[in-house]
């Protein structure tokens, strides 16, 4: 391969010229008639130029960090801006529907389970931490919409939901065949195709540049050509790095990867171990967790062993730092279309050291990594990493720096986001984050998901291995995509302020974060330094030990983004929220926000992806997304609660309201039917002092009442309740079904979750991962004062897990052999049993419950003394299974006082509703006055 170098603005002229034609066609936009696209271009650049000059501008929540220049550099407009988006408001403006004050809108929630893998190519063109597959989104919106309506997303992350809008028009035709059967045999109404109009937003410059290249659209065909023409030039220049000699030394071939390894150093003689030739197994294609010294012998895991550390020029940062030693062990080349493994020899080695001698890349962040959970913690603090430049060895900083700059240098703006969207994608597959893995078919995309890890086998791949098939692949997926532009407007900031008018919205779908799950900011931190526009953190809405962001403060962010969605929301229409998360304190904390900001939850359903991430790939994740449906109430209601005084009769208009809303009839499977629980009284009853109290007015009925006037006003089947439209249809439906799942238990708290738990591992031992979902569905009536209780702690208190040691217990034996045929008539210490009983929780055998109880005895006396030491006058949450067995535990020795005590700490109503509870108090209320008259 011959070296050349080329003039920048040559490999741009050339590059330019590719896209030139279908620069030169009048377009029209926001109704305005360009010349050509370029000038569209320009004539709204021009206007965001002048506006990111105003310093108001600047101040709006969640502007991104970086420089007029640079924010102009990733923008598209109107269509995107790494910024706040000025054109929003005309957008929306411009096709935005009235809505109907007499409620002809009318929908049901899409209760229905989806079940959409991540395996589509349009789902898998560009990586992000999380997505929900398009695919899963167009039955929502395709539900809950017509053609032209307004869609919006505001924690849009890479697009998704902007790719499902555009589907709705573009599916092919199989697609729509196959949804049309479905629906039909479901009895819905056969869907509206057409385009929706979508409004995207996050708060992230990373995300928001993939979602606008993601949906708008772009000469296929000329990037295809540009895209080449930039990874020959880039070989041009620095393909001599990528040489080796082939290991007959009468050819050269081109690098795909190189294997490199820590080394490390022996705790027993000192002496150095390099890992990977230690550790990995060839026969077993494995990388073993014990490593032998081979200078001693002596046998260790890695966390048992020393880093061995270097000193090195940062030449970016212009400092000397300490990294890891590593060294290449491997390297997997091609010699014409035969590919070849051979370990570095003494020509490599010098090529890599001049590589390593060569002036830093100019074009290589020079940020510092910010201060979070995962700089310090696990492997990046092992390893100082913390810096970007640290994660790039010499010779893919030089190589992803060239590409990255070329593709900077193209002047036609759709062209060059559509080739920096595609040199993205090597970023992390050249950087110290991708593992090497023996047994894998490819070397990409061999980084941990949802986190930064610096493993201590690292594949280095050649940016050619990773970018020309990913350049074919980007061909065939969006060859037939999307024509108009101006179908998509996407805005970079805080969700909380959104810049379109009031009730302008026709429907959300929505993802947005929850908890502590992902560190969306940090780990977009890698990318956005390369595009020298930052994430601002600041109202980053998620649960972050480090900038001291707890449930509380969380809930506050989350809240006031529901409030804004509130705001744009048309009266009467939807929203949908797919959760993720497996703590109950979040999910509590998220419906709370919801009712406060105005919403009514109607309905709550799964959402599985198929294929989890890293964090769902662990032991206490879920696999399964919860998607909540909720309305925002008709203006007729709202205005019953404008003078801050209510009546009995708005307590009817609520709950009418709220049964319209209400699916009148759901099967989980071809012959069973559903209990609706927002159709039973309690959950009403709830629904309703909910509604009331969110909007801080007086509940103007009692319970008992409420429970007397549903059976005189409404209908009842199967203990729910319907409006008199609405029986006809349920009664009909309900003969063509032989069951009816019984209702499940109510739970409230951690007594009734724990007999709710009980009653589906009876009949079905389950892990965790399948339990969860289930589990977070029957939250919805939790007692307000009612202490979270996570159900990993509730399970370990009350079951038993099957870890895989000896035999299998016969609950679970029973249930697999009795549903698996090929599990049937397997003695219990069979090895395929096993494997599928592994996890699986169960409830205990009699003889076992004691040891569990004592246990559980124990921690709840332990939460006891923490309410029977507080010094506050009120308790406002507890546990109150802690409080039963804390006052068993007084009475049994006589210890009144502390029970009276306890008592009036907590609120009068939570004593008077629990007859355990109130059997303890006014027997010791009893005594302490005998003992007093004593």
């Amino acid at each position: 391969m011959s070296k050349r170098v080329d003039p920048m603005d040559t490999l741009s002229l050339s590059l330019g010229v590719v896209a030139r034609d279908a620069q030169m066609q009048p377009v029209e936009c926001l109704g305005q008639m360009f010349k050509c696209d370029q000038a569209r271009r320009d004539y709204y650049l021009d206007l965001l130029a002048k506006k990111l000059k105003d310093p108001e501008f600047r101040k709006i929540p969640g502007f991104p960090k970086g420089t007029d220049e640079a924010i102009l550099r990733m923008s598209d407009p109107p269509y995107y801006t790494a910024c706040p988006n000025p054109f929003l408001g005309e957008f929306v403006e411009r096709y935005k529907h009235s809505y109907d004050l007499a409620g002809e809108y009318r929908r049901e929630p899409f209760a229905v389970d989806i079940s959409e893998g991540k395996t589509d190519s349009l789902y898998r063109a560009h990586s992000y931490h999380t997505k929900v597959p398009h695919l899963a989104i167009v039955p929502f919106i395709l539900h809950y919409t017509k053609p032209g309506d307004i869609v919006l997303d505001g924690f849009c992350g890479s697009g998704m939901t902007g790719v499902a809008g555009q589907w709705c028009e573009t599916a092919p035709t199989r697609y729509r065949t196959e949804l049309e059967a479905e629906w039909e045999r479901d009895g819905r109404k056969p869907p509206e195709w057409g385009t929706r109009r979508v409004v995207l937003g996050d708060l992230s410059p990373a995300a928001t540049f993939i979602a606008a290249n993601y949906n708008i659209p772009f000469d296929v065909e000329g990037f295809s050509k540009s895209a080449q023409k930039l990874l020959d030039a880039v070989e041009d220049d620095f393909g001599w790095m990528y040489e080796t000699l082939h290991s007959t030394g009468e050819s050269t071939g081109r690098i795909n990867y190189t294997v490199w390894s820590e080394v490390f150093v022996c705790h027993e003689c000192s002496n150095e171990i390099v890992f990977l030739r230690e550790a990995f197994d060839p026969e077993r294609q494995t990388i073993e967790k014990q490593i032998r010294c081979p200078t001693c012998g002596v046998t260790a895991t890695k966390e048992q062993m020393s880093i061995q550390f270097e000193s090195f020029l940062d030449g970016p940062r212009h400092v000397v730092g300490r990294r890891p030693r590593r060294i290449p062990v491997k390297i997997n080349y091609n010699v014409g279309s035969s590919r070849y493994e051979k370990e570095p020899d003494a020509n490599d080695l010098d090529i890599l050291k001049r590589i390593a001698e060569m002036d830093a890349a100019t074009r290589l962040p020079i940020l510092d990594l910010p201060d979070c959970q995962m700089t310090r913690v696990g492997r990046m603090r092992t390893t100082q990493t913390t810096a970007v430049s640290h994660m790039f060895l010499p010779r893919p900083s030089q190589s992803l720096a060239a590409l990255w700059s070329k593709a900077e240098s193209i002047q036609d703006a759709r062209l060059r986001n559509m080739l920096i969207f595609f040199i993205e994608q090597a970023i992390r597959g050249v950087s110290t984050l991708n593992s090497y893995r023996p047994s894998g078919f490819s070397q990409t995309s061999q980084w941990i998901s949802g986190i930064y890890y610096v493993p201590s086998q690292h594949s280095e791949c050649s940016p050619w291995y990773i970018l020309e098939g990913k350049k074919k692949r980007l061909e065939r997926t969006f060859s037939q995509q999307f024509n108009s532009p101006e179908r998509c407007l996407i805005t970079t900031g805080d969700c909380s302020r959104i810049s379109i008018p009031d009730s302008s919205v026709d429907y959300i779908f929505t993802d947005p974060p929850f908890g502590e799950n992902i560190y969306y900011a940090d780990l977009n931190f890698l990318v956005e330094s390369w595009h020298q526009v930052l994430t601002n953190i600041g109202n980053e809405a998620i649960v972050d030990r480090v900038r001291k962001k707890q449930i509380a403060q969380y809930q506050d962010l989350i809240c006031s983004c529901f409030q804004e969605y509130h705001r744009v929301l048309k009266p009467g229409h939807w929203m949908t929220v797919v959760f993720s998360n497996s703590k109950n304190a979040i999910w509590r904390s998220i419906q709370e926000a919801m009712g406060v900001a105005g919403f009514v939850v109607a309905d709550v359903r799964t959402l599985d992806k198929q294929q989890g991430s890293f964090r769902q790939s662990t032991s206490s994740a879920v696999k399964q997304d919860l998607v909540i449906s909720a309305y925002k109430p008709t203006k007729m209601l709202e205005s019953r609660f404008a003078l801050g005084s209510t009546m009995i009769e708005d307590v009817w208009s609520f709950v009418s309201e709220h049964l319209s809303n209400v699916p009148v009839f759901v099967t989980s499977s071809g012959d069973e039917a559903d209990i609706i629980t927002e159709r039973t009284a309690q959950l009403l009853h709830d629904r309703m002092i909910a509604f009331f109290v969110q909007r801080r007015v007086a509940v103007p009925i009692s319970g008992p009442d409420f429970f007397t006037g549903l059976d005189q006003r409404y209908p009842m089947r199967d203990s729910m309740y319907f409006l008199p439209d609405q029986i006809s249809e349920y009664d009909y439906r309900r003969t063509a079904v032989s069951e009816l799942r019984q209702l499940d238990l109510f739970v409230q708290d951690e007594a009734s979750a724990t007999q709710w738990i009980r009653r589906q591992l009876h009949s079905k031992p389950q892990t965790f991962q399948d339990l969860q979902p289930q589990f977070m569905q029957q939250l919805q009536a939790w007692s307000k004062y009612e202490k979270t209780i996570e159900l990993k702690e509730i399970l370990e208190l009350n079951f038993l897990r099957y870890d895989g040691k000896g035999p299998v217990p016969s609950q679970i034996h029973s249930y697999l052999s009795k549903n698996f045929k090929l599990l049937r008539k397997r003695d219990k210490h069979d090895s395929l049993l096993k494997s599928q009983a592994i996890d699986r929780w169960y409830v205990p055998d009699p003889s076992k419950e004691g040891d569990l109880h004592r246990l559980r005895t124990r921690a709840m006396l332990r939460e006891f003394d923490e309410y029977r030491a507080s010094t506050q006058h009120r308790i406002r949450q507890f546990r109150t299974e802690a409080v039963r067995v804390g006052f068993k535990h007084c009475y049994d020795a006589q210890d009144y006082r502390t029970i009276v005590n306890v008592a009036r700490k907590l609120p009068e109503q939570v004593i008077q509703e629990d007859d355990k509870l109130l059997m303890y108090y006014d027997v010791a209320t009893m005594r302490l006055g005998d003992l007093e008259e004593g």
